[in-house]
């Protein structure tokens, strides 16, 4: 006897980068946050091509990570001021990313910042996902999502308004706060840098900004830095002959003012660490 067999009815494939919505509708909270992240990235550049010779990472700037399904699909996302996710490429199947989607591609994001207007509060929420008494889902913070479902390895937290910063670094399970090395920045061991405090001009704004610098404390530049570096230093080259060593008096402070180390302007300017010294 032949049986009749219903069919089967499989469930609905995960929805990919180009399903999900790519905001909130919320806006930016200050004009630090745009060319904040623009600086990390644009100084960044140099070690991540040298990271990744063959172009595969991506850097998210306030976009979302989709962690879980959900009704609306945005309360299923968090999204950083700016992250770094290594051996994934910057597009799929040849179209810009319109979020990233941890159920599709799998590999978490090596460092997650946030840029925090208030104290802070927001972004060590540590509240986990549960059902209330109402039968709605409690919303989970942003401090347990990171590190307990999609566990970004470093987690760093910028105090705006009091220039604080804090690191967090994913160990057992856990999120371990970091402490500064003797320079006062906090190591990224997993991407050979440091991350820390700087004080100068970018973009038209004097304050201090989140920088990135190599694991010998040199600072890591921007493209606008590295050429005005290359100017100098051929300007420098072109006087050498009847203004050698005023031209290096006049070089050294600015260059000791963009935040270079003593090392990094002798090598720039060929001199010693003691000339350097004793010109500036």
């Amino acid at each position: 006897m032949i049986q009749n067999l219903n069919p089967t009815t499989l469930p609905p494939a995960f929805p990919d980068h180009t399903q999900l919505p790519d905001s909130d509708g919320t806006f930016v909270h200050n004009f630090l946050a745009h060319p904040q992240s623009i600086l990390l990235t644009d100084s960044l550049e140099t070690t991540l091509q040298t990271l990744h010779p063959d172009g595969q990472y991506a850097i998210g700037q306030d976009c979302g990570i989709y962690w879980r399904e959900t009704d609306p699909p945005e309360k299923g996302a968090e999204a950083p001021d700016w992250f770094y996710v290594p051996n994934v490429g910057p597009l799929i199947d040849g179209e810009i990313r319109r979020s990233y989607v941890i159920w599709r591609e799998y590999i978490v994001p090596l460092i997650a910042i946030e840029f925090a207007s208030g104290n802070g509060a927001e972004e060590r929420d540590n509240t986990p996902l549960s059902r209330l008494p109402e039968g709605i889902n409690q919303k989970p913070g942003k401090f347990w999502v990171y590190e307990q479902i999609i566990r970004i390895p470093y987690y760093a937290i910028y105090i705006i308004k009091t220039s604080e910063l804090e690191v967090y670094n994913w160990v057992n399970t856990r999120y371990r706060r970091l402490q500064p090395n003797d320079r006062g920045h906090y190591p990224i061991d997993l991407m050979g840098v440091e991350l820390g405090m700087w004080e100068g001009s970018y973009q038209n704004q004097h304050q201090r900004w989140l920088r990135w610098w190599d694991n010998q404390g040199n600072l890591l530049l921007t493209g606008s830095e590295q050429a005005k570096l290359e100017r100098l230093h051929t300007e420098q080259e072109r006087q050498r002959a009847d203004r050698a060593e005023q031209t290096q008096r006049d070089a050294i402070p600015q260059l000791l003012a963009m935040g270079l180390t003593v090392e990094q302007v002798a090598q720039a300017l060929s001199l010693s660490v003691e000339d350097v010294q004793r010109l500036g």
